[in-house]
């Protein structure tokens, strides 16, 4: 078994007093290293975020012939199978998440000041973890993810309440746009996620990958989640005059 707690979260810390933390999980065989800069770049502007960047334990990948690459679950295509479901993996990766989830509510952050996000894999892996946990979450944020049809069932009984982003390019072949207007449906005609709730940004030309559209759209996202919660300081007055 690969123990996912190998490694210690990469760590950008709030400049003011901490009132609520992002958890950012990269995608597949990347590390948390290389999401630290595009991080910095929206912690500018909300200086009293944490951002806790964990990283994935290295797994044999079937879509890399059983390559060894950093991996939250494994996966055999892409795009992925509609019955692509790394059943033990998953259920790894997702109580490490709960777990660093769960150190932040002890450590004094209220449980709805803390946001997921994800990029690819990490996107699947994040929204999989906020649409099944018992924490009422501040939000979660998916860039060019999707979400596993084995584990909507879960979401269904879970009945999730908690704004959403989800950005994807038109131009994504690892996961086509058309898996994330799909995903939308799910949300909306499955969950009954509302539209005050959920926000859908489609980036024309934009392959698998992040753009400075896509990251100040999250940007703006992220602070008016994080403005309308009840645990505000004045140093959120500072991120406001910032948009």
């Amino acid at each position: 078994m690969v123990s996912v707690e190998t490694d210690t979260p990469l760590t950008i810390p709030a400049t003011t007093e901490r009132t609520a933390v992002v958890i950012f999980v990269h995608g597949l065989g990347q590390n948390n290293r290389g999401w630290k800069q595009s991080m910095q770049e929206v912690a500018k502007r909300l200086p009293f975020v944490e951002f806790l960047l964990p990283q994935a334990p290295f797994r044999p990948v079937t879509y890399n012939a059983g390559e060894l690459r950093p991996s939250w679950f494994d996966i055999g295509t892409l795009p992925p199978g509609r019955e692509e479901f790394d059943e033990q993996a998953i259920s790894e990766s997702v109580s490490y998440i709960e777990s660093l989830v769960s150190t932040k509510i002890r450590e004094g952050t209220a449980s709805n000041r803390i946001v997921l996000v994800g990029f690819s894999q990490g996107a699947a892996l994040g929204i999989m973890v906020a649409l099944t946990t018992l924490n009422e979450l501040g939000g979660v944020a998916n860039f060019s993810g999707w979400i596993p049809l084995r584990m909507r069932e879960q979401m269904i009984h879970t009945e999730p309440r908690l704004p959403i982003f989800w950005g994807h390019g038109d131009a994504d072949s690892e996961i086509p746009l058309p898996y994330a207007k799909e995903s939308i449906r799910f949300l909306e005609d499955t969950l009954n996620i509302t539209g005050d709730l959920l926000t859908f940004k489609e980036y024309a030309g934009l392959d698998h990958q992040i753009n400075k559209e896509e990251l100040q759209d999250f940007t703006e996202w992220l602070w008016s989640i994080l403005h309308s919660t009840n645990q505000r300081n004045p140093d959120e007055n500072i991120a406001e005059e910032q948009f």
